[in-house]
């Protein structure tokens, strides 16, 4: 919550804010997110307008995660950019231009609540789907080892069980085949 009281309801009348704030919880998606507590660097101007209080500036998080192909942890530095009007706690919608109250953000007294304009803003810049590195070659679908750990891993062709008799015919039978016992 920032105090906007200093502003007055005089419009041009401007403030700057830097501020560190801690990050509030669940501040992210499945994959990806803001750790809560972690910190929030805040880069603001408020401008008092007609309507309420212009805050226009940028938020600077670091989200931790892990890649979608590997799953090592990621961590990816964002900077969002944050514009929003609050418009005064007057109970009248029709000043601020919207149909009803669930159409605008609203001061609260003189204090302005950035968290739900955060929340929308870096849920929306955070990736989809986060990589350790653009060329990751993620895990082995058979073994589940890390590709980019044993870069000439490789298993042998699977043969399939119903022509595993063929095989014995031409002599290039595995020693680990199982086909049907014959006696």
């Amino acid at each position: 919550m920032l105090d906007t009281r200093e502003l007055g309801r005089r419009p041009g009348s401007e403030r700057k804010v830097s501020l560190t704030a801690p990050a509030p919880a669940d501040l992210g998606i499945g994959v990806i997110g803001v750790p809560e507590g972690s910190d929030v660097e805040l880069e603001l101007r408020l401008e008092a307008v007609i309507e309420g209080v212009l805050a226009t500036g940028t938020a600077r998080v670091v989200a931790v995660g892990e890649c979608v192909r590997c799953l090592e942890s990621v961590e990816e530095s964002l900077d969002v950019d944050i514009q929003e009007l609050y418009a005064y706690d007057d109970g009248g919608d029709a000043a601020a231009g919207g149909d009803g109250p669930d159409d605008i953000r609203r001061l609260e007294g003189d204090l302005l609540d950035l968290e739900s304009v955060l929340r929308d803003e870096v849920v929306l810049a955070l990736p989809l789907k986060p990589l350790c590195r653009p060329d990751c070659a993620g895990l082995c679908p058979e073994c589940g080892v890390r590709l980019a750990d044993v870069p000439g891993h490789a298993h042998e062709e699977d043969i399939d069980p119903r022509w595993a008799a063929l095989s014995r015919l031409t002599g290039d039978e595995r020693p680990d085949d199982s086909g049907p016992d014959e006696e």
